[in-house]
């Protein structure tokens, strides 16, 4: 899905704020690899995607072939928390159906390779989720 040109920041403000996000290293991703860390599991971060080097798996597995995905709720339209802009509504609408859309194609594409896709939202990440992905991975041969 091709996602047009931005048609520029609403304000100041919220062009500071987009300028600011970061794409890693999220409060949510170094929650989620401090709990998997403390259960003694050790992984990769920012790892590519096999094959297709413009895409990472935000914590990878490889000997075991999982990948961990930390999901923004804003960026990847959570059910729950996800928000729609109300500037620039209908390119918004296009970007986050982009992302979703290119979430899907990646979970298909490693899943082709072998990989396990785990998906974890934002506000999700605690012992919890570090728990799932450990029983996942302790039930890999």
């Amino acid at each position: 899905m091709a996602v047009p040109p931005h048609p520029g920041a609403s304000s100041e403000g919220a062009s500071r704020r987009m300028r600011v996000a970061r794409r890693r290293d999220t409060a949510a991703e170094l929650t989620l690899r401090r709990e998997l860390h403390a259960l003694g599991l050790r992984y990769r971060v920012a790892y590519p995607v096999p094959g297709n080097r413009r895409r990472t798996v935000d914590i990878a597995f490889p000997r075991t072939k999982v990948a961990v995905f930390v999901d923004g709720c804003f960026w990847h339209s959570c059910p729950v928390h996800g928000t729609s802009p109300r500037a620039n509504s209908e390119w918004w609408a296009v970007k986050l159906a982009a992302n979703r859309a290119r979430d899907r194609d990646t979970d298909s594409y490693l899943a082709r390779l072998g990989w396990c896709v785990i998906r974890v939202w934002e506000h999700e990440v605690g012992a919890d989720a570090a728990a799932r992905v450990r029983a996942v991975i302790v039930s890999l041969p």
